[in-house]
């Protein structure tokens, strides 16, 4: 089986804009247990865009793989599970029953699956019987409106999903309403299939207590992770604060990542994650923003890098590093950490 639920299982959230390659590989690097790609259109692989096609790539250290759908109809998640059943690699076809956003919900896809369980059921089952991939998973809201965790959950477990993730929110809730942990523990208690708790999980200790509070099989992290990729090797190894020069080893992995997987169009792309991990306790942060803001070359835009991270951090952050019982270096004896490269 491609995953162990055994112990909890970590998870990485699919976030769009987000977590595409390079940046799965970065967090892939310090042992997130599962990956997925940005949500795909269903629609879009099964009319042959290569622009979407290009999205399904996985990266070698990326094991086990799931890549997430947004679909409905039968007849076109068929054609996608066509161009998915063709790649090597793939462990899981995740279907997305929690986006809130209307271009999605409007063409029955995403949440809308959720004011329609009967086609949630439909288009779980159509996973199931034409993917080749080993597991089927779903990632769903608590409702639409009204939360009604327990009655998705039994849905996607009758129609055959093998685990499913509940983001703690209705797709009225967005992302700002409180997550409602209890209600995915009535998810978790309403099914035998294992589920993972989303939403809101910040911190290794927010980690530990939502497992706690919801009785689920893991944790699935997105936002989080956004600018603080060793968020997943905090929680499983119980370090903290990250050394300077690993901050500085990590963003510049990332942006050849990204020129390599975009071209000279990464540099402007790699913008919004400079803005995050920027914000990691460095002096001159803000200027540093505005700077890479009008930045469009590979060379000009290391240069800044190289200038920015490699300086120390705050004198604020230093001092809560020094007060940790574990430092988070590169490569220590009890943690031999490193940057996976593939």
């Amino acid at each position: 089986m491609p995953l162990d639920f055994s112990k909890p299982v970590y998870a990485l959230a699919p976030l769009a804009g987000f977590t595409d390659l390079p940046f799965r590989r970065v967090v892939k690097a310090f042992g997130v247990d599962l990956t997925v790609s940005e949500m795909i259109s269903a629609n879009a692989l099964a009319y042959g865009s290569k622009k979407t096609e290009k999205m399904l790539t996985k990266s070698p250290i990326e094991t086990p793989y799931s890549i997430q759908i947004a679909g409905s109809d039968p007849e076109i998640l068929k054609r996608a599970l066509d161009v998915i059943n063709a790649l090597e690699g793939v462990d899981i076809v995740d279907l997305n029953a929690g986006c809130p956003v209307p271009k999605v919900f409007n063409n029955l896809q995403g949440s809308a699956l959720l004011s329609d369980l009967d086609r949630l059921g439909t288009a779980i089952e159509t996973i199931k019987a034409y993917s080749d991939t080993p597991l089927t998973s779903v990632k769903v809201r608590l409702g639409v409106t009204d939360k009604i965790p327990a009655e998705i959950a039994r849905v996607c477990e009758e129609a055959g999903a093998d685990f499913i993730a509940v983001h703690g929110r209705t797709r009225a809730g967005k992302y700002k309403a409180p997550v409602d942990y209890d209600a995915i523990a009535a998810a978790k208690r309403a099914v035998s299939i294992p589920v993972l708790a989303n939403g809101d999980i910040d911190s290794p200790a927010k980690a530990r207590w939502v497992l706690e509070q919801t009785g689920c099989d893991g944790v699935m992290i997105g936002r989080a992770a956004v600018g603080h990729p060793w968020i997943f090797a905090q929680i499983k190894q119980g370090i903290d604060v990250p050394e300077s020069a690993l901050i500085a080893e990590v963003v510049l992995e990332h942006f050849d990542q990204m020129i390599a997987h975009y071209g000279e169009h990464g540099v402007i792309l790699f913008r919004k994650h400079l803005h995050t991990y920027s914000k990691a306790g460095y002096p001159g942060a803000s200027a540093f923003r505005h700077a890479v803001n009008h930045i469009e070359r590979v060379d000009p835009m290391r240069q800044e890098i190289v200038h920015f991270f490699h300086q120390p951090l705050l004198a604020a952050s230093r001092e809560e590093t020094d007060d940790m019982q574990c430092g988070f270096h590169l490569s220590t004896a009890n943690t031999s950490l490193t940057i996976q490269r593939a």
